[in-house]
């Protein structure tokens, strides 16, 4: 155990501790030890019981992605590997401020991996922040996580180059979320020689629909498809970054079945979607601007401003530039999947699809080499976190392999 009196974290000036304090084990542990999957599982069933729990999905989401029963499916995956590992040390997380959920996930996998977690979150107040740590912080008062408790460190403060220098300065790794110039500037402070960083920087996600797939439904089974499109896009506004933002039309394509897709997606969003006024004007504005000045757009459409998508004419070498916001999307038609990996590049992180073949998927990853695309997920996954993500396996990075020969 660190202690405050020898610890430099306890010099530092401006840090509000949500959960923890300065006092810190720099221990490691087994990945995915007894002690951390317990905490977690709790964590889980304490979360779903939690009064205020429907208002916020994406809460809803990690507290099921930490449930007992796929920590021990993860368990299980990992226990099949026959090697010894240790987490790294003290991992200082940098986590984002449009996707509030975003540390709790990233704090799991430092736990998971075995490492002690010091978890920065945005100086923004966030109501999803607060309801996670203030559960955690009453399961960390309990003596059977008293092992947990100097391991768990969730601290918030304004952009100071002095505290991130002096964290950076005591950890083994360093995970951080963000844009590209946020990445590059917490990579300016020096860090120990056996540190290794672990960056997710910007990163463009898109969708493909087969349009006959969409001619051959139920409308129920349209329903579900439109559910999952509204899943994957609007509960994170498309700021998350493996939210859709251009929709591929793929095979035999009719106005008819785009309309009907669209149609669906819009009783969708009028049920769920808060449009606020400020999102409206925002969205408004994108679109003015950009019917001014792209020549790239053929036709727009606006239902009820709940959904809107712009159709383009060709594809552009810089799709990531088009991107969406509050319901705004982008739309090409393409006749083979070959015409899109021309485009893709190491920008690229989700596929979101419907009507596609296993076999089809495998053929555009393999056949055309391409450099980018990491997850290939049906339509409504988009927004499910898994220990591999942006193409890293995250436990095994986050922890390190002691060789017994």
């Amino acid at each position: 155990m660190i202690h405050s009196n020898d610890n430099a974290l306890n010099t530092l000036q401006g840090i509000e501790y949500l959960v923890g304090n300065s006092d810190i084990s720099n221990k490691p542990l087994v990945p995915y030890s007894n002690i951390v999957c317990d905490f977690l599982a709790i964590l889980s069933e304490k979360l779903m019981k939690h009064r205020d729990i429907g208002l916020y999905p994406d809460v809803m989401s990690f507290s099921f992605w930490c449930r007992k029963a796929n920590l021990n499916i993860l368990k299980k995956q990992y226990n099949q590997i026959d090697q010894i590992r240790l987490g790294r040390g003290i991992a200082f997380h940098i986590t984002p401020s449009n996707v509030p959920v975003n540390f709790a996930f990233s704090l799991c996998f430092g736990l998971i991996a075995g490492n002690t977690n010091i978890v920065r979150v945005s100086s923004k107040h966030m109501p999803q922040i607060e309801l996670i740590c203030s559960v955690i912080n009453n399961l960390l008062i309990q003596p059977r996580f008293i092992e947990i408790n100097s391991r768990v460190i969730v601290i918030r403060y304004k952009r100071s180059d002095e505290v991130t220098s002096m964290l950076s300065s005591l950890c083994d790794i360093r995970i951080i979320w963000g844009g590209d110039n946020t990445i590059n500037s917490i990579r300016k402070f020096n860090i120990s020689p056996r540190c290794v960083d672990l960056a997710f920087s910007d990163r463009y996600s898109i969708a493909i629909i087969d349009s006959n797939s969409i001619s051959n439904i139920s409308s129920k089974e349209l329903e579900k498809v439109a559910i999952n499109f509204y899943n994957d896009a609007y509960i994170m506004d498309q700021n998350a970054c493996s939210s859709p933002h251009i929709l591929f039309w793929h095979g035999k394509i009719t106005k008819k079945n785009k309309t009907r897709f669209w149609n669906a997606v819009y009783n969708v969003a009028l049920v769920r979607y808060d449009l606020t006024n400020i999102k409206a004007i925002d969205k408004y504005n994108k679109i003015l601007n950009q019917s001014i000045d792209d020549d790239n757009i053929a036709h727009i459409v606006n239902l009820d401003n709940l959904v809107t998508y712009i159709e383009l004419k060709h594809m552009e070498n810089n799709l990531c530039d088009y991107k969406g916001m509050f319901g705004l999307f982008y739309t090409y038609e393409i006749t083979s999947l070959d015409v899109l990996a021309t485009m893709i590049n190491n920008k690229f992180q989700t596929l979101a699809h419907y009507g596609l073949s296993r076999t089809q998927l495998k053929e555009l990853v393999l056949k055309n080499n391409i450099t980018g695309i990491d997850r290939i997920v049906p339509l409504g996954r988009a927004l499910d976190m898994s220990i591999i993500w942006d193409g890293y396996d995250v436990v095994s990075y986050l922890s390190r392999v002691i060789d017994i020969h």
